[in-house]
């Protein structure tokens, strides 16, 4: 057990200090930063647009049945089924090498990838804050003289958005997670840094022990600073 301990010194040596190898990290871990940002991003415009349609479609009156939003409804049904029972590797693997097959920037692509696929989950989250606000709500809205999107934007919304961050939150630490899935398609981020590396010395452990623990300590990070969020807004409700 000596043995092994003062042999890994110059192991954690050769992974992170010689050749300024925590350059590459650093690199990697700021590309799967930006992805996860930008990916959210795409997640929750996709999936606040999706659960929009689909709660409007739930939510018609009896005898009234909207067309348009009938076949929009279905789009998004389609889009949910699709990329929530497919899994993920798969669907970047389709990204990288049949819809962006010319590309190079395989971050561009991975990022596209993960936001989309995002905005399913993020569609069926949101959906389920919505109709979890009181039906009430959204006919005192109509009351009052606003139409469905002001009624969303200014009362339902605000109020769903409490019920569905804890949800949110997850859907950011998975999305953070999913990140290394980019290095099966040559995405340069976190996780391809280290598998190069391993490559390069002959010894994946440390460097993947390494990632390990940085991917450990963004998603303690933030799971402590939505914690607090959330204190904040349970806070701002008793007043």
């Amino acid at each position: 057990m000596i043995q092994w301990f003062t042999s890994l010194a110059p192991r954690i040596h050769r992974a992170f200090i010689e050749g300024d190898r925590w350059r590459l990290y650093l690199k990697g871990l700021g590309a799967t930063l930006q992805m996860t940002v930008l990916a959210l991003c795409i997640g929750i415009i996709l999936g606040m647009l999706v659960a929009v349609i689909r709660t409007a479609h739930d939510q018609q009156r009896l005898g009234q049945h909207n067309p348009i939003l009938g076949i929009l409804n279905t789009i998004c049904q389609i889009y949910t089924t699709i990329l929530r029972g497919t899994p993920m590797m798969v669907q970047l693997l389709i990204w990288a090498f049949v819809i962006f097959k010319s590309s190079r920037n395989m971050i561009m692509v991975g990022t596209i990838g993960l936001g989309i696929n995002s905005g399913a989950y993020v569609a069926e989250i949101v959906r389920g804050g919505l109709m979890s606000v009181d039906g009430g709500q959204s006919e005192a809205g109509r009351s009052l003289g606003l139409n469905y999107l002001d009624t969303m934007r200014f009362i339902v919304i605000p109020q769903a958005f409490k019920n569905i961050l804890p949800s949110l939150g997850n859907e950011f630490i998975t999305l953070f997670k999913d990140t290394s899935l980019v290095q099966a398609i040559g995405g340069a981020e976190l996780a391809y840094y280290a598998k190069t590396i391993g490559g390069n010395t002959f010894d994946y452990m440390p460097p993947l022990i390494g990632i390990a623990i940085m991917y450990l300590a963004i998603v303690v990070i933030f799971t402590w600073l939505q914690g607090k969020l959330e204190r904040r807004l349970r806070e701002s409700d008793r007043r």
